[in-house]
């Protein structure tokens, strides 16, 4: 079972989710920082914490991340973007991270914030899942060098299926590695099918990026 704290970061509250045993005091660990919707925006954190799918997955657990969910406390993650950037760094120099297994995550709102945050900080992450998001597919180029595996539902009229297309088609464009897939007949929750596939979990920790790409 994942262990679940409460810290924060400035003006940042977030979870901070160990899975597996929680490791040896000072081992680095697989992380995943994870952007959620617009339904978990405030100043509560039980309202990530409710979110099972994600935090009561088991095979998340057995993968044996750390999970790392701040918690947006404005209107949208790009109104408090250059500390969600900071932030990223926060996560990526804690005893605890891998640096050479650092992923990011987002959904929904937090998926087009997870679009954006790859681009700015490509250097950081050794792979990049967002899920039903969108982005400035003309900078798809900064992001050649990440594997990529984005989710859609294929019947979503939140945010259109042809957002993640888009994305994904300019980064292979670009020369990058990017792979959708599409859920026939999902509309808007396209996380659930996500972290429900085992396959995603492998997929994920079997991504590192090579130490000479990694920032000191």
């Amino acid at each position: 079972m994942f262990i679940i704290e409460e810290h924060s970061y400035k003006a940042l509250g977030y979870l901070l989710a160990v899975g597996g045993s929680g490791g040896a005091p000072g081992e680095k660990r697989p992380t995943l920082l994870y952007l959620h919707g617009a339904g978990k925006r405030g100043r509560d954190l039980n309202l990530l914490r409710s979110f099972s799918v994600l935090f009561g997955n088991a095979c998340a657990q057995e993968a044996g991340l750390r999970i790392c969910a701040p918690q947006c406390c404005s209107d949208s993650w790009f109104d408090i973007f250059e500390q969600l950037i900071e932030f990223a760094d926060f996560v990526r120099s804690d005893p605890g991270t891998d640096p050479e297994r650092y992923y990011l995550c987002g959904a929904s709102m937090g998926g087009y914030a997870a679009w954006q945050l790859a681009m700015s900080r490509p250097e950081l992450f050794a792979a990049v899942t967002p899920i039903c998001g969108g982005g400035m597919y003309w900078n798809a180029q900064r992001l050649k060098d990440i594997p990529i595996w984005a989710f859609h539902g294929e019947n979503d009229r939140r945010v259109f299926l042809s957002e993640s297309v888009h994305m994904v088609d300019a980064v292979n464009a670009a020369g990058g590695h990017a792979k959708l897939t599409v859920y026939p007949g999902v509309e808007h929750n396209a996380w659930s099918p996500t972290f429900s596939d085992p396959a995603y979990w492998d997929w994920i920790v079997s991504q590192r990026r090579r130490p000479e790409n990694i920032n000191a």
